[in-house]
């Protein structure tokens, strides 16, 4: 289960094998940057291509087309979606 982020810590510790470490460093070097900075750069962009993946909905063309038709014609509202509004409290 993932922690929660400490707001006053800027600090992250990793624990991993000796020989993954090793692999890191070397890559570093062949960027001139420090280990740090390369851990940070990619994985941030991961973090990044990860977020974007969980929040982009890419629909087929047939699919676009359906939800611009729903758009244009929305359905009539149905006897579930009628009581569900009734339910809603009264806005101020």
């Amino acid at each position: 289960m993932p922690r929660l982020a400490v707001a006053d810590n800027s600090r992250m510790s990793l624990r991993i094998p000796a020989e993954e470490k090793a692999i890191l460093l070397r890559a570093a070097a062949l960027r001139r940057t420090d280990l740090t900075d390369f851990v940070r750069q990619h994985s941030l962009r991961a973090a990044k291509t990860v977020i974007q993946e969980a929040e982009h909905l890419e629909l087929s063309g047939r699919d676009s087309r359906r939800v611009l038709a729903v758009l244009e014609n929305p359905p009539r509202p149905n006897a579930k979606l009628l009581a569900a509004a009734k339910s809603m409290p009264k806005r101020k």
